[in-house]
């Protein structure tokens, strides 16, 4: 062992600085204090944490002093990574410490773009990040890198922060850095996706003077959620301001404005751009026509959309699939022209198109809605042959037809079935069979079904109530009435117009006509507007039960909150006469 320590080298300790700064698991932004130390250790002896002389020394650099205690002359000061070490110390200065102008000038000298970047990524903050943007730019006078600016701008939109964002892009600008399709694709795209649609056409116009190449796909995304918003006619001007640059239109872009257009009814104007498509290049699709078709259904202009069918399958490039065949039909379906429907139906299966459970559903219904049951359950057996199951349309369309027929029995049949099939009803299933049940007078009947929307996660409409409070009511069970209201209430389903007016005819029957004008008063004051049958009938009620008083004060009350004319009231109802209304006095 002597002889082996006897050969040992030297004792040539170095001291070495680390590039490390210990911090207890908090970043810069949080109200932890943020310890800055360094560490130091030699080659064969444990590390030793020094108190906080980072910053001290940072400072006295600034200052153009030294070490506050000399180092060992046996000591070499090793920076092997000073840039990691120099942004840690840069990210502490900027967070928790005061920066002395000496400091600042330190810095200007220092800090370079690429380790701004460096200190930008590791506050992981962006308003941080934002703010030490902003700080370096006006007191150091620092142009930032690319990097920096796309770093900025990606976490701050992110974050929400897209005036902060688009600030940063003007800085870009500004700093002589022009910005790339990207960056404009992805600032225009964010803010669109939030409904900023301002500040996306701000950026459109902005780099339209910089000559910046932006592809389609962002003009296309910043219209098509102006569409969604339903802000159409927007969407068309964006379009008009921008399509002298034809680089930024494709067929998407014009099936975006023709969808929109036809959302909202203007077919017409959905032709006219339809019609520009060849001038500027692009050619209408199979969406371009589906589109259009459906349009015209929607708007019953069926036989039109039959005949621009009938255009479609002239063209030798393009040919109709199923949803072009299924818009016409259901179009006709709808106008109960059940022989147009079944003739286009058997022209798109003779032409080898499979239809869809759509393409079923939507004949069942129709041929349900015309009484032709017999139709209608051919058609439901042909689609489980093709091997589709019925859903809850194809169900509840077949349970309305049986019960427009008057086979209610039947349709609760297929309400069980439906149960068996684990196939969830939805709310028209619902109002289908309470409607008909209380048709027929089988007024508890549908008030279990009532009962069953306790426990289930449907979202009642008060068509769904109406019917039964209507029937109690007529029954002259008006306290029932007032406990399905209570139900509505809770199950946070608001009571409408036609509610508030069978319950006010209700309780008058009953001759409970201050309840009854208690009820006119909450319809008012939840901001319901009742029409000329609610108020004709409470006043006409109010004077046949000897309180013309207070069927004045209704149709003041109505004359002035509503806006309704006197004059129109008095012509309807003179106040010495009534509607003949039976009631209980």
């Amino acid at each position: 062992m002597k002889h082996r320590d006897s050969k040992q080298k030297p004792n040539t300790h170095k001291r070495i600085v680390i590039e490390n700064i210990c911090e207890p698991r908090a970043e810069p932004s949080d109200g932890v204090a943020f310890q800055m130390t360094l560490l130091f250790f030699t080659t064969r002896t444990p590390w030793v944490r020094a108190s906080k002389v980072a910053i001290a020394h940072f400072h006295g650099l600034a200052q153009g002093g030294s070490w506050s205690r000399p180092f060992n002359d046996k000591e070499v000061i090793l920076n092997r990574n000073s840039e990691a070490w120099f942004v840690k110390v840069v990210c502490t200065l900027f967070v928790r410490f005061h920066l002395s102008d000496t400091c600042l000038g330190y810095l200007s000298k220092n800090l370079t773009p690429l380790t701004a970047f460096e200190v930008v990524r590791r506050l992981n903050n962006p308003k941080l990040g934002f703010k030490f943007f902003e700080f370096s730019r006006e007191n150091l006078s620092l142009n930032h890198s690319f990097k920096t600016y796309n770093l900025l701008m990606t976490s701050l939109c992110q974050m929400g922060l897209y005036d902060s964002a688009k600030m940063v892009f003007d800085c870009m600008r500004s700093d002589g850095h022009l910005p790339d399709s990207w960056n404009v694709g992805f600032l225009v795209s964010s803010c669109a996706q939030v409904g900023r649609f301002d500040l996306a056409k701000k950026l459109l116009a902005e780099v339209q003077c910089d000559k910046v190449g932006v592809s389609s796909i962002v003009y296309n995304k910043l219209l098509d959620e102006l569409v969604k918003r339903n802000q159409v006619d927007e969407a068309v001007c964006l379009f008009r301001e921008h399509m002298g640059s034809q680089s930024h239109l494709d067929t998407c872009t014009f099936n975006i404005l023709i969808r929109g257009l036809c959302r909202i009814g203007q077919v017409d104007k959905a032709f006219v751009l339809f019609n520009d498509m060849g001038s500027f290049g692009c050619s209408p699709d199979v969406v371009t026509y589906n589109t259009l078709i459906n349009g015209l259904c929607r708007v019953n202009a069926v036989n039109k959309g039959h005949e621009l069918l009938k255009e479609f399958q002239s063209k030798s490039e393009l040919k109709p699939d199923v949803v072009t065949y299924t818009s016409v039909i259901s179009g006709y379906c709808k106008l109960g022209n059940m022989e147009e429907a079944s003739v286009l139906f058997y022209e798109m299966t003779s032409s080898g198109i499979k239809p869809s459970a759509i393409s079923f559903n939507v004949l069942i219904n129709g041929y349900g809605k015309a009484g032709d049951m017999v139709s209608a359950l051919a058609m439901h057996e042909k689609m489980l042959f093709l091997g589709y199951h019925p859903d809850v349309v194809t169900f509840t369309s077949l349970i309305d037809g049986h019960c427009r027929n008057g086979q209610v029995n039947q349709g609760l049949k297929l309400w069980h079935e439906m149960n068996a099939r684990n196939v969830t009803p939805n709310v028209y299933t619902f109002a289908v069979l309470i409607n008909a049940l209380c048709k027929e007078n089988r007024l508890h009947e549908a008030r279990d079904f009532l009962r069953q929307l306790k426990c289930l996660t449907i979202v009642p409409k008060p068509f769904m109530y109406n019917p039964v409070i209507d029937g109690f009511c007529k029954a002259g069970n008006v306290d029932e009435a007032n406990r399905i209201v209570a139900e509505m209430e809770e199950k946070k389903c608001d009571l409408d117009k036609v509610t508030f007016t069978i319950l006010i005819i209700g309780h008058c029957m009953k001759g409970r006509m201050f309840e009854a004008i208690s009820i006119f008063n909450k319809m008012l004051s939840i901001g319901c507007a009742p029409d000329t049958i609610t108020v004709n009938s409470l006043i006409s009620c109010l004077l046949k039960a000897g309180m013309p008083n207070e069927a004045f004060h209704v149709k003041k009350t109505v004359s002035e909150d509503l806006d309704l004319h006197m004059s129109s009231l008095k012509r309807a109802i003179p106040l010495g006469r009534d509607m003949g209304i039976p009631m209980a006095i």
